[in-house]
């Protein structure tokens, strides 16, 4: 969630902002320190010490992260804390003196201090070599941490370099930032994924001067290493899951270059390896293992090794499905076009196997075999899969277009139209374009009865879609006003503010009231008050202000409330 700096208070939970206010006036935050442009880190005090780390640009909170393990918002009350002690001057606050500070002289304002970045540079510009190796060696005695970070980081200069090596970094890290448990919440995974981002970027530097070596012991320690951390992870936000990808994509990029032998061999072995190993099973790159194997395999005895293994890939109809995809790539690279179209013939019970029989058809003109194809594939899916039954329809319907067969076409676009969620094509722009001019108004207002009848509740989106193609601006109003909340109304107002200003103000008003009366908060509050404005915006100002008045009266109690009202 990005925060304009000067208007946080707006964006956050009332009690966090409380809690939040409360800790800084306590003295509980220490001064935070520019890390680097823009980049800010600061200590608050507690039953424990978190660490807060912003990141502003052009006075926009762009990036927030705690140490804490609060995971209920996406603002803690740390975060709170510092942004009033970064805005202190602007709300005219000021902290109480803590008992450790009382003592401090007070301090003159000075020129802009330097960044922590611009410390440490000084500070390296002015010791020797001497006596930073010295600095480096008695540190990586004292602390294991850091020694396996600094082996790590320059592993091309060790002799010793592997996966392993890499990995410790990997668990340095994941040890520095989880609790003492060894769980790692939400707001801190985000630390983990720029610690691993850092170590992917060198691995993609690797590629780029071709040390492909280097690069796949990183990705792999990485991929490895994360997989682990996904079990003590609240991985809700995509962190961790994030560097799992990036590892893959990054191994992906390396097979395309031209591998030396020693390199082709050792990522394809470690590929298989860890498929026998099941280190990734359960996990989508447990097949992905296989595929990048199947890449950049060259001999038969290498495609027979896969197919050994994609063989006993039993989990899951998806897993299945998944790993005769993969042997298809392989029959196809090794043994040919001929022989990989027998393969699909006797498997066409999978889905994508299906669907590339029916293109294969369809490209040599064979339409009654992609029909044919095609109906067997809703036959076996319509009642357990009806998802994908309607993708054989659709493939019906490409058929028929590629025939001219304007009958199917709207058989086919009409039972789409009406049924389908996955809209491949505008089957609506199909019919209206296929259907005869004087045929259209009937045929849609059967379409219409259809979609009523067809559940047992409204298929609102659907008969909107259709009153907006048409312009039925009267009928599209009539099913707003039936159906109405604030979200809907808005969405539709472009539409309908030209003719139905006045009734849409009467309905903001009305949605407004039910609002309030169900719902308590700043950020429901800041909803009544947004679409509060949009009835000013309509023209109805008087109605509006009467409503803020009788709100007024209505709820004095909500402090919230009333700051909000007296913001529009």
């Amino acid at each position: 969630m990005q925060i304009p700096l000067n208007q946080f208070e707006q964006y956050i939970d009332e009690t966090i902002l409380k809690r939040g206010l409360s800790y800084f006036k306590n003295g509980y935050v220490n001064e935070p320190e520019e890390i680097s442009a823009g980049e800010y880190e600061a200590i608050v005090e507690g039953t424990e010490d978190y660490t807060v780390e912003l990141k502003i640009k052009n006075e926009i909170i762009t990036e927030h992260v705690c140490s804490c393990p609060y995971d209920m918002g996406p603002v803690c009350k740390h975060i709170v804390a510092v942004l009033f002690y970064m805005q202190q001057d602007v709300l005219e606050l000021k902290p109480k003196k803590t008992a450790n500070k009382t003592n401090e002289k007070p301090t003159t304002k000075k020129g802009k201090r330097k960044t922590l970045s611009e410390q440490v540079n000084e500070v390296l510009e002015k010791i020797t070599l001497g006596e930073l190796k010295q600095f480096i060696q008695k540190k990586s005695e004292q602390d294991p941490l850091f020694r396996n970070i600094f082996l790590s980081f320059f592993a091309l200069q060790n002799t010793n370099e592997s996966k392993e090596l890499y990995a410790k970094q990997v668990k340095t890290i994941l040890k520095s930032i989880s609790d003492r448990y060894g769980f790692i919440y939400r707001s801190q995974a985000i630390s983990v994924w720029k610690q691993v981002s850092e170590l992917l970027g060198y691995a993609q530097k690797q590629i780029e001067n071709n040390n492909f070596k280097s690069a796949i012991f990183i990705c792999t320690a990485v991929l490895e290493e994360m997989t682990k951390a996904l079990q003590f992870t609240d991985d809700s936000n995509g962190d961790i899951g994030g560097g799992i990808d990036l590892s893959l994509e990054l191994l992906n990029k390396i097979i395309q270059e031209k591998l030396p032998e020693e390199t082709r061999v050792l990522l394809f072995d470690y590929c298989l390896s860890a498929n026998e190993q099941g280190l990734f099973k359960g996990w989508d790159w447990h097949l992905d293992m296989l595929e990048i194997a199947t890449k950049i395999l060259i001999t038969d005895k290498e495609a027979e090794r896969i197919i050994q293994l994609l063989d006993k890939i039993q989990e899951s109809e998806y897993e299945k499905n998944e790993a005769q995809r993969i042997k298809l790539n392989i029959i196809r690279k090794t043994k040919g076009d001929n022989e990989a179209e027998k393969f699909i013939e006797q498997n066409l019970s999978n889905p994508n196997l299906r669907k590339e029989a029916i293109q294969n058809a369809i490209k040599n003109k064979a339409f009654e075999k992609a029909i044919t194809i095609s109906k067997d594939g809703i036959k076996q899916d319509e009642k357990d899969k009806p998802g994908l039954a309607k993708e054989w329809y659709d493939w019906l319907l490409k058929i028929a277009q590629a025939q001219n067969d304007k009958e199917k076409i709207i058989e086919y676009a009409r039972y789409l139209f009406i049924y389908n969620i996955r809209n491949e094509q505008d089957y609506y722009k199909l019919l209206k374009d296929t259907v005869k001019k004087k045929d259209w108004n009937d045929f849609v207002e059967e379409i219409i009865q259809d979609i009523i009848k067809k559940n047992r509740w409204l298929d609102f989106e659907l008969i909107t879609k259709i009153f907006i193609e048409e312009e039925w601006w009267s009928r599209l109003f009539e099913l707003i006003k039936q159906n109405p909340s604030l979200n809907r109304i808005e969405y539709y107002e472009n539409y309908l503010s030209k003719d139905f200003t006045n009734e849409l103000v009467l309905l903001y008003k009305n949605e407004i009231v039910k609002h309030l009366e169900n719902n308590m908060g700043r950020n429901h509050y800041q909803t009544a008050c947004k679409y509060l404005r949009k009835m000013i915006k309509l023209g109805g100002r008087k109605t509006a202000e009467t409503l803020v008045t009788d709100f007024r009266k209505q709820y004095p109690q909500r402090k919230a409330l009333m700051e909000e009202l007296n913001r529009i």
